[in-house]
């Protein structure tokens, strides 16, 4: 099954992701390289938001080139085999750690964003650190700090804070 297939399928098979679900999945009939960054007229991506729940606590990264606190995310690659992995290797590449398990149950929440490349329809699921787990800033990111989940509100905008609410939820 290619990243495609397995995208059409993770969101046909969530209902409870809300209107936007139908949104991506017309935006894939129209775009058959709708996974891919090159896709200027929006594409897919993958996001995880890191949470520590023994201390209740998430990992934000200052994203590099936005200049603002956000969950680990970014662009599908060929090497993805499906959506989830996507959203684990961006977490694990962006937050430096090894260990990170998807909470079970497919992806969160949908947010669909404009970033200076094009449309981001991206696919937000939750990720929990291991224990102990130390973190390592990436290339991507000017920092990562963690907040505990009351903190968020204060430094990040409306659509991390719906995640880390859906992702307690969820919980």
């Amino acid at each position: 099954m290619s990243l495609y297939d397995d995208t059409v399928l993770v969101l046909k098979n969530h209902e409870d992701l809300g209107e936007l679900r139908q949104v991506y999945l017309d935006h894939l009939a129209a775009h058959p390289d709708g996974m891919w960054k090159a896709c200027t007229d929006g594409h897919i991506t993958a996001s995880a938001l890191v949470i520590d729940a023994e201390r209740g606590r998430v990992l934000l990264t200052l994203h590099r080139k936005l200049r603002m606190w956000l969950q680990m995310g970014g662009h599908c690659e060929p090497g993805d085999d499906t959506l989830s992995a996507a959203a684990l290797r961006e977490g694990t590449e962006e937050s430096g750690i090894a260990g990170l398990s998807l909470l079970p149950g497919g992806p969160v929440r949908l947010d669909r964003h404009h970033t200076p490349c094009a449309w981001h329809l991206d696919v937000q699921y939750a990720a929990l650190a291991p224990a102990g787990a130390v973190e390592a800033i990436s290339d991507e990111s000017l920092d990562l700090r963690w907040f505990a989940y009351d903190e968020v509100a204060g430094v990040a905008d409306e659509s991390v804070v719906r995640l880390v609410e859906a992702t307690r939820v969820r919980f």
